[in-house]
């Protein structure tokens, strides 16, 4: 397996049918690293996980994280995330719950330290008793992650920089910690990535390469839009500067929403050669 650089660029992709076939389109990329998605509707056996423990070691890929997704959420805007997406909406909190529990049980059958998922909005209020169940929810999966020597990773947007901090402080436990997207800051209108990077970066342990434009003040409630890499308001360039000024030597994996199966791995070499071109 290839020596893992400082300012790794890796890929996030999700899992699909095949292992190894989804790791050859990976691997055409130029990477050799990356994070791992799983969808809700994944089924995690003993035999999926026997299947990518095989084609991962095969293909001498390293994977920093496995981030879990569930059934039922939808991005389609704002009002809808805020209904659907991670632990806040009631009706799913259980099976959530219990789903995530099964992904980390998953990512340490396959020797990953990291678990990674989006909580969902999270209220401002900490009275608010979504906010504490949420936060306590928070905790259990933390202590349970850390059974397995693994640490929690927080996905970054869905609430300004300042306020995740404050949950990520009231949480309080040692294996929790960030992973940031500075194009989710810019999608969902939380915040100025650069400036909410410099906020967390204590508690980042892993990075998305992700680039998008603000929403339209003319659409109350719309998500940004998605960039290319270097198209977008994240500024890659100064991102990447405030990488090395803040001593960050994590991984930079990039995530992309582009569709179409010869599209998205020809964007996604593009993607690798200009990020690699920008760390040097």
């Amino acid at each position: 397996m290839p020596a893992i650089k400082d300012l790794e660029i890796g890929l996030f992709f999700w899992a699909e049918p095949d292992a190894r076939a989804t790791l050859v389109n990976v691997l055409s990329t130029g990477v050799t690293s990356g994070q791992l998605a799983i969808d809700g509707t994944v089924k995690l056996s003993p035999e999926t996980a026997a299947a990518w423990k095989a084609a991962l070691a095969e293909a001498g890929f390293h994977l920093f994280t496995v981030f879990a997704a569930y059934e039922g959420e939808d991005y389609a805007d704002i009002p809808t995330v805020v209904r659907t997406v991670g632990f806040i909406p009631k009706a799913t909190r259980a099976a959530r719950e219990v789903r995530t529990r099964e992904v980390i049980d998953f990512a340490a059958a396959l020797g990953v330290k990291s678990f990674g998922c989006h909580v969902g909005y999270i209220p401002h209020d900490k009275n608010d008793p979504d906010y504490i169940d949420v936060r306590d929810m928070v905790r259990r999966i933390a202590d349970y992650a850390a059974t397995h020597g693994m640490t929690y990773c927080l996905e970054t947007g869905q609430e300004p920089a300042a306020q995740l901090l404050e949950f990520f402080q009231d949480v309080n436990r040692s294996n929790v910690k960030i992973n940031f997207d500075p194009a989710n800051m810019i999608l969902y209108g939380s915040g100025e990535p650069i400036e909410a990077f410099r906020l967390l970066r204590p508690h980042v342990i892993s990075v998305h390469g992700k680039d998008g434009n603000w929403p339209d003040p003319a659409k109350p409630g719309s998500l940004g839009v998605e960039r290319p890499l270097g198209e977008g308001s994240v500024n890659i360039p100064k991102f990447f500067a405030a990488l090395r000024e803040t001593g960050y030597i994590g991984p930079v994996c990039i995530e992309s929403g582009v569709h179409g199966e010869a599209q998205r791995w020809e964007a996604l070499k593009r993607d690798v050669a200009l990020l690699q071109q920008i760390r040097g």
